[in-house]
């Protein structure tokens, strides 16, 4: 697969919610959700994009997290969603898909000629 280079503005405007997502996906650290995100095309988010984004959410009581042993090696940050950041996640979804649909509708190639 190609890697994709989307516009700062475009990362900085979704990243909390996709990062929101991957984490309800099941509890996590943030070398894997880097890997996630990649993996579903939105290309290489460094650390020093992600853990301030990891931190904010924790920090709005969306995410929790705690410290585990790692296996062989040092131990890990896991996070894992709260019950606010699942109802956030599914408001702020929903808004998002309103959105990109609205601004979609603008765009040159969905109008008709």
């Amino acid at each position: 697969m190609d890697e994709q280079q989307w516009p700062g503005e475009w990362m900085r405007g979704v990243l909390s919610l996709c990062v929101l997502a991957v984490v309800a996906e099941g509890e996590t650290y943030g070398y894997a959700v880097a890997q996630r995100l990649q993996a579903a095309g939105l290309g290489v988010v460094k650390g020093g994009t992600l853990y301030p984004v990891l931190a904010r959410l924790q920090e709005d009581g969306l995410l929790i997290a705690s410290w585990q042993a790692g296996d062989g090696g040092p131990g890990r940050k896991f996070f894992a969603v709260t019950s606010a950041g699942r109802e956030v996640l599914r408001e702020r979804s929903q808004s998002w898909l309103t959105f990109t649909e609205r601004a979609a509708g603008l765009l040159p190639t969905r109008r008709t000629a």
